[in-house]
């Protein structure tokens, strides 16, 4: 499998997960120069962003090592871009899943809410 089908695996996995949680999915992968946010959610008066960082089963690195302040800073860039974008007057948190897959199926989820702030 390639790192992008991997990927998909985990988002699509977040994105259930989400929506048997009450949250409506407004945008996946949304894209601006300098970043990407993999889904904005939204539950009630709060825009979710998740990051989603999957890994195959025995990584050499877990998901969770990879959200550097390089990569928080773009985060918060993009989620910036898209709520002016959306008009939306929205308070938002910056959350992290963390999936592992083995053989093309999750077997592991976690879900970090707040994970960080902006």
């Amino acid at each position: 499998m390639t790192s992008r089908e991997i990927g998909d695996i985990g988002e699509d996995y977040t994105v259930k997960f989400l929506t048997e949680k009450g949250c409506e999915i407004l945008a996946r992968n949304f894209t601006v120069r300098g970043g990407e946010l993999d889904i904005v959610a939204k539950k009630g008066s709060v825009l979710h962003v998740v990051e989603v960082k999957t890994r195959k089963k025995g990584a050499l690195s877990g998901g969770g090592e990879a959200i550097t302040p390089r990569k928080i800073s773009r985060i918060v860039k993009a989620a910036k871009i898209f709520l002016e974008k959306s008009e939306l007057d929205i308070s938002c948190v910056f959350d992290v899943a963390i999936v592992e897959t083995d053989n093309g199926k999750v077997a592991g989820f976690e879900y970090i809410q707040r994970a960080f702030t902006a």
